[in-house]
Order: structure tokens, then C-alpha cells, then sequence
């Protein structure tokens, strides 16, 4: 925080010169009464500065840590969904599906393994096969790679080139045959004079990239590099991210490492963004390279180690984490989403789950789509039916918790060991827990990543753990700085900070933290608008001669219960909810700035408001069911979609509402919806923001 300080016997002094200048020129001096007089009022004046710059400081201070909190907790709440979707749906595939080979197609291609069964070589020729026309004017490339290579696409994409599909589809063949042959765990060894860089969390940021490169130097033998996952998803440019590091992984392999992130995982690309990117950029070619992708995240490292003194790991560590096992570990799984396939995972993460709910699932899926007799199963974690009979080794499971906790986990002030419920995998390590390990393994220092900090790096656990983050304005423009941190023989770290920048060096600090608050609170009504059938139940509770008015604290109560978000809710019910005149928060105001962009005449506003809820995890079903990323399902699709869908969320939807609504998004009435017009007519507005558009 910024402190105005004053200098009270500077202040005296100036006074006292002033006072000699003033009687110099007026010849009429100032008697010594008249000088204290004004002196002690300058220093009252000071002080006042003083104190309301410290307190305007303090507000901002305040309001930038909350507009954070917002930011992260709607992160994680996005996070926690995602492993609960995949693993309900990894579930249902691995276990269900080897019970009747003919089922439908919706189950039976559910998360499925897509690299196509050829081998290698076969592979290989085909690629080369492929064409590139002489009117492409992108770069070019040969292998074995080049530095020349290498500038040749930084220089491209600096242009906003984009690379043919066919060098794509070699680079990422390439990286694939190298990767296989790599640890698990790679061992480094620092020489004298030399530093290694990491860096943290990219997420699709290529300026980020190119700063990290301008600042610090390209990779080579002298400026080796780390990069610690989290490569792709949620920005824009995460196809560009990989073909560099990879480009550079293969022109330097002792000198350029990557470790996997939680991110690098093709069923977490189609929530976050990857996934689109790919087919946007490359509608000929991009679904071969999706496929590859899945193989070749799958082999990228897991930890590094420096000198055998600094671990490196996304994520983190747990009190189970073991190096040794972890070496051992069959890191080749084409998604670690699929390792909830487990009945342990899968209770693990269904923990906060009706049981009810799941043994509804399961017999609508055995009755409506497998066509199978649902007497003669069982599962033997609910109270309900009989045994399935899945063996599950338990090195299997070991090894399933050992890379959760190292790609999920965050530290926590505390000591012990628990649940990570924030983010719903992974756990929360205390100072112990690191200290232990370490201790264990003869190292001092944990490096990881996984999390966004204001300032790009964060030490913590008595700076025996740093976490790194190098993708700045993550949240917001001007959000965060990003930040990489280098190591020599000392193994001494050193923080680099640097914030890629358009407009924000333009903005004041109120005006910043004001720029990315407003986008924080728009996040945080359209969390409101989504729950807001809930909301209304929860606040009618309270508000039993239906006034519309309840206390703050009831408020607060409700919104927490509802969203679980964990926010100060008391401070920021002025930016969400306006007050009655006795004091008390008139609720549905805080639905009264944001409404449905385009309500369909057919669809009702409870099956609306559960549409646009869930309309992120629906789009992953869509996706995976659109197997040539046409944008267009059947009818009949979307209609089993959300019958599985909606069993799984306890959403009790009439059939007849469900053809209502399908016919509805048809537009053209030719028998498939096109789901960016489903998308469209599911989002929300802000009326503020309409309201200024049409003022300006």
C-alpha cells in the first residue's frame, strides 16, 4: 500500500523560508506567533492529506481484494463442476457401456479414446501426404527443426499468421516420438553460471510469451527453460503457445522442459476454450490434430528437479505424495478426467451428492438407453440394485490420487492435509506437509504454479514453497502482473515481473481497479441471474408477510448458500442490491440490471434459467456428440442429451417442454440445431450496459 508521507520539520523549514521571501518583498515581516501560527496549520493540513490518502488507498485496497476474491471463486466453482461432469460421465462410459456394445451413440463415444488406432508409421505418411498450396503464405517448415525454424514462426504468428495443418500435424507427430521416450520425472543439474528460467501458467497469452522472450532471451544451451503447464484454454492464442514451446522442445530437448498441467487434458479443453480454438483455426485438418494433442499431453512430464534440491511439480503435493511411485506411474492416459472411472474416485467426488440422485441416473440410463434388465445389476457403493463386478486394482487408484494431487493441489496457511472442495480435486497442503516432503527427498524448495497472483509469483510455507503465474491480466486487463522466476547454482531465486499492456499504463489506479471490479461484478450477477429461481425460494423463507425486504444478514445467509462461492457478501451488497428505506435489502433488486438475451416465446423461465445455467456443460456434451465440429446436432440428439442431462442435475423437465424447446431453437425447421444459436439464446444482458450504448 502507498503511504503519503509527510516530513513535519520540512514542512517547518519551508514555512520559515517562505515567511523570509514574503517579508524580503512586502517589508512586512512576520512576527514569530504569526509563523507558528501558519506552521502549525500546514502540518494540521499535511496531516489531513495524509490521512485521507491513506484512506482512499485503503478503499481501493479493498475493493481490488474483493473484486480478486470474485474473480477466483468463480474460477474454481467452474473448475469443481467440470471434474464432477467428467467424472459422472467418465463413469458411465467406462462402466455401462461394456455392457451392451450396441448402445446408443451418445454413450457409446461419451469421452471416448479419438486417436485413431494406425500406427506410427502409417500416421507419419499420412501427414506428409497432405498438400500445401502455393497460395499459403504462412511459414514453412523441415525437420529436423532450426533455430531458423523457430525465428520463422515467432515472426509469423508476431504477424498473426497461422501455421499450415500439415506442419502442425509433424510438430505435434515429432514432439509425440520424443515425449515417449522421456521420465516421468526429469532430473536437471544447474552448472556453474548458468540460470534456468520457469515460468508458470501461459494460458493461451502468445504476448506473454514473446515479453517472457524479449526480457529474458530466447530458449537455448545458455538460457534453458521451464514451463510448468497450463499452456492453453481461456485465451485466445493457446495453439501458437504449444507450437513455440514444442518448436523449441525439439530444437534444444536438454534445454527446454515442460511439465503437464490440470489444463493439459483434451476434456478440460472443451470447457475452456482449446477445443473451439483448434476447429476455428483449422476446419480441415483440426480434428486429426486434436486427436494427436490427446496423446501427446498425455506423455508430457509430470515434476522436474533441479540438483536434486528444487521440485517442480503445476499443481502440488499431498501427505500421500511419494516421488518414487510417482516415477512409476503410467502417465500415458489419453485424458486424467477418464481416472474417475473408479468407484473410489468417483464416491470421492460425488461425496456432496444425493445418493438418490445417482441410483436415479443410473436406472434412467439402464432403462431408457441401454435397453438393459435393471434387475440383474448392482452397484455395490449405493444402496440400490446388485454387483457390477469392475476389478480395480489398487495401483490403479494410487496412481489415479498420486497425479490428481500433484496437477490440483494449493497450498493453504494451516497445517495438515485436506479435501481441495474449492476446486473439487487435489487437496490443501500445509507448511508441514511441505516440509515433510522435502525433508523426505533432501530438497528445499517446491515450485508450483495452478494459481493466478496479483503480483505474478507468491512465496509462502516459510518460503519453502513459490508459486509461479505468468499469464498477467488474467482475470481482466490490468488484473495481475505475470512474473517468471530464474535459478543459478546457488539456487537462489530471482523474480522478473513485467504486465503486457495496451491501454492500462494510460489508467490511474482507481480507474484500474474500477476497470476490472465492474467486470468482476458483471461475472458475479450473472452467477445471481442463474440461481435465481433459488434465490427467490430461499429469500420468500425469510420473508413471510412477502414484503420483498429482508435484513442484510438474511441476504448474506441465502447468496452463500446458494452460490457457495465464499465471498464478503456483507461488503459487496451495495454493488449487488439496493436497501429499503428501513434498512433492509429489497432482493429481487439484484436481478433488476440483467435479463435473458433473447427469451424463446415456447421455452418457460424456470427451463430457461436452468438452460442458461448449465449451458457450459452442455456445450461440452454438444461437442463431444458433434463429432465433426459442425456446430449442428439432430434433434433426437439434443433431446437424449438433456434427458441424461438433466437426470444427472435432478432437474425435473417435462418431455413435452423439452420438444417444445427443440423445435423452438430449429430456426430453419431442418431437423438439427445449430448450437451457436442455442448459446445466443441462452445468454444474458446487462440493461446498464444497454443503456449506455444507446446514450452514446
Amino acid at each position: 500500500m502507498y503511504i503519503f508521507n509527510v516530513n513535519l520539520a520540512c514542512v517547518s523549514e519551508e514555512w520559515n523560508l517562505l515567511a523570509v521571501g514574503l517579508k524580503g518583498h512586502s517589508h512586512c515581516p512576520f512576527t514569530e506567533g504569526e509563523k507558528h501560527f501558519f506552521t502549525t496549520l500546514a502540518i494540521k493540513a499535511a496531516v489531513l492529506i495524509q490521512r485521507w490518502y491513506r484512506r482512499y488507498v485503503a478503499r481501493l485496497e479493498i475493493r481490488r481484494r474483493y473484486t480478486w476474491n470474485i474473480f477466483q471463486s468463480i474460477e474454481y466453482a467452474g473448475e469443481q463442476d467440470q471434474l464432477q461432469l467428467s467424472s459422472f460421465f467418465s463413469f458411465m462410459l467406462d462402466n455401462f457401456t461394456q455392457l451392451n456394445g450396441n448402445g446408443p451413440d451418445l454413450i457409446s463415444h461419451l469421452l471416448d479414446s479419438a486417436v485413431d488406432p494406425v500406427t506410427e508409421e502409417v500416421r507419419q505418411c499420412k501427414y506428409e501426404q497432405i498438400v500445401v498450396p502455393d497460395s499459403y503464405s504462412g511459414p514453412r517448415l523441415s525437420f529436423p527443426l532450426s533455430v531458423t525454424d523457430t525465428n520463422t514462426l515467432l515472426s509469423a504468428f508476431k504477424e498473426q499468421q497461422t501455421l499450415h495443418g500439415k506442419y502442425v500435424l509433424q510438430l505435434l507427430h515429432e514432439t509425440q516420438k520424443f515425449l515417449k521416450q522421456m521420465p516421468n520425472v526429469i532430473y536437471l543439474s544447474s552448472s556453474y553460471a548458468k540460470e534456468i528460467t520457469i515460468c508458470g501458467d501461459l494460458h493461451g497469452r502468445l504476448d506473454d510469451l514473446l515479453l517472457i522472450f524479449y526480457k529474458n532471451g530466447l530458449p537455448s544451451a545458455e538460457n534453458p527453460y521451464i514451463f510448468n503447464g497450463d499452456f492453453v484454454d481461456r485465451g485466445k492464442k493457446s495453439i501458437e503457445i504449444i507450437i513455440i514451446l514444442f518448436a523449441f522442445l525439439l530444437l534444444y530437448p536438454d534445454h527446454m522442459h515442460l511439465n503437464r498441467g490440470n489444463h493439459e487434458d483434451h476434456i478440460m479443453n472443451l470447457r475452456y476454450g482449446f477445443t473451439k480454438e483448434v476447429m476455428q483455426k483449422y476446419k480441415t485438418h483440426g480434428r486429426e490434430i486434436l486427436q494427436l494433442l490427446q496423446d501427446v499431453f498425455s506423455l508430457l512430464p509430470i515434476a522436474t528437479i533441479i540438483d536434486n534440491k528444487v521440485l517442480i511439480v503445476h499443481g502440488g503435493i499431498s501427505d500421500k505424495t511419494d516421488l518414487y511411485f510417482l516415477s512409476s506411474v503410467e502417465r500415458h492416459r489419453v485424458s486424467l478426467l477418464k481416472w474417475f472411472c473408479n468407484p473410489s474416485p468417483v464416491l470421492h467426488f460425488f461425496a456432496k451428492s444425493d445418493t438418490l440422485e445417482l441410483t436415479r441416473l443410473i436406472s434412467l440410463l439402464l432403462s431408457h438407453l441401454l435397453d438393459y434388465p435393471v434387475d440383474m445389476l448392482q452397484v455395490p457403493f449405493l444402496d440400490s440394485i446388485v454387483s457390477l463386478a469392475l476389478p480395480e486394482p489398487p495401483k490403479e487408484e494410487l496412481e489415479w490420487r498420486q497425479i490428481v494431487d500433484v496437477l490440483w493441489s494449493d497450498p493453504k496457511n494451516q497445517n495438515g492435509c485436506s479435501p481441495n472442495s474449492f476446486r473439487g480435486g487435489g487437496c490443501y497442503f500445509g507448511p508441514d506437509v511441505t516440509q515433510r516432503l522435502l525433508k523426505k527427498h533432501g530438497m528445499c524448495l517446491l515450485i508450483r504454479s495452478h494459481e493466478c497472483k496479483q503480483e505474478g509469483y507468491e512465496l509462502c510455507h516459510n518460503g519453502q514453497v513459490i508459486t509461479i503465474f505468468s499469464a498477467s491480466n488474467y482475470y481482466e486487463e490490468g488484473s495481475n502482473r505475470g512474473a517468471y522466476v530464474k535459478l543459478g547454482p546457488e539456487l537462489i531465486p530471482r523474480f522478473f515481473q513485467y504486465q503486457v499492456s495496451r491501454s492500462t499504463r494510460k489508467l490511474t489506479l482507481q480507474q484500474r481497479v474500477s476497470v476490472a471490479e465492474s467486470s468482476a461484478l458483471k461475472a458475479l450477477q450473472e452467477k445471481l441471474f442463474a440461481h435465481r429461481s433459488e434465490l427467490m425460494a430461499a429469500f420468500q423463507q425469510y420473508d413471510i408477510n412477502n414484503t420483498g425486504r429482508i435484513s442484510t444478514n438474511e441476504w448474506a445467509q441465502v447468496v452463500e448458500s446458494v452460490l457457495r462461492l465464499d465471498l464478503p457478501w456483507r461488503t459487496l451488497r451495495p454493488r449487488l442490491v439496493r436497501l429499503a428505506s428501513d434498512g433492509n435489502v429489497e432482493y429481487e433488486s439484484c436481478f433488476e440490471n440483467i435479463s435473458a438475451g433473447q427469451p424463446i416465446p415456447q421455452v418457460t423461465p424456470n427451463l430457461a434459467e436452468t438452460m442458461y445455467r448449465y449451458r457450459t456443460d452442455l456445450e461440452i456434451i454438444f461437442n463431444i456428440i458433434d463429432k465433426d465440429h459442425s456446430g449442428q446436432i439432430s434433434i433426437e440428439e439434443f433431446r437424449q442429451t438433456w434427458k441424461l442431462f438433466s437426470s444427472h442435475l435432478g432437474v425435473d423437465v417435462d418431455d413435452q417442454a423439452i420438444d417444445d424447446m427443440a423445435r423452438s431453437i430449429d430456426f430453419n425447421k431442418d431437423g438439427s440445431i445449430d448450437f451457436n444459436e442455442f448459446l445466443e439464446a441462452f445468454r444474458v444482458v446487462h440493461k446498464l450496459d444497454m443503456k449506455e450504448q444507446q446514450q452514446g
